[in-house]
């Protein structure tokens, strides 16, 4: 789930009739309406939304991401708060159960990063970590066989230019100063999802356990 304004925001869920599951509220969230599948690209067999953290949908301004996995891991943009919508295809790990984009954040309108991978090969490190310069049209494929691997998280830290990055899951923490391009394990502890409330400080979330992270 995510916002816009305090009155419009947006859901998805895994597809029905042939489309990702999408609703939109324009108040608030007091009711909900389902966008047809006349106006939402056609999902591929086996394309999912997953929601290991609650990131698989990235806001900026007016404009939205949406990641998928599973049979395909691509990414749904609307640039109108919902009212029309594209596909983009990704070179993320994809086509098998549990594959693809878990997570997704946009610095800005331009700049995004997506992480994901297998969960049930935590430590498999190839093809999981995509990143675009172009708004979601293209994706490049980053720090290729290098870790981290499956991660559920990943989120930019504020007013770092889009150069810094931190990537959670079960398996750990990890940064990157430089656009994902590598990366340094910083603890082993597993958390699932992750939030930052300014530049140095973020709160993540695991099984029993919510921790304040403190960055500089």
């Amino acid at each position: 789930m995510g916002f816009w304004n305090d009155k419009e925001g947006v859901a998805i869920g895994n597809p029905t009739d042939g489309c990702l599951s999408v609703i939109v509220t324009r108040d608030g969230g007091n009711t909900w309406s389902k966008l047809s599948c006349d106006v939402l690209p056609e999902a591929i067999k086996d394309e999912a939304a997953f929601a290991a953290s609650d990131t698989n949908i990235a806001i900026v301004g007016d404009e939205t991401w949406v990641a998928t996995g599973g049979g395909a891991s691509r990414i749904m943009y609307s640039p109108d708060k919902g009212e029309t919508w594209e596909v983009f295809n990704t070179p993320i790990v994809q086509g098998n159960g549990p594959q693809g984009m878990y997570s997704l954040d946009f610095y800005d309108n331009k700049n995004g990063f997506a992480i994901g991978g297998d969960y049930t090969k935590p430590a498999d490190s190839s093809a999981n970590k995509i990143r675009t310069a172009d708004g979601g049209k293209t994706w490049q494929l980053v720090a290729q066989n290098q870790n981290p691997g499956y991660r559920s998280c990943v989120q930019y830290i504020p007013g770092s230019a889009a150069k810094e990055l931190v990537a959670i899951g079960f398996k750990g923490i990890d940064y990157s100063n430089n656009a994902g391009e590598s990366w340094k394990h910083i603890s082993d502890e597993g958390f699932y999802t992750l939030c930052f409330v300014n530049d140095s400080v973020a709160y993540a979330a695991g099984s029993k356990r919510i921790a304040k992270l403190i960055f500089r």
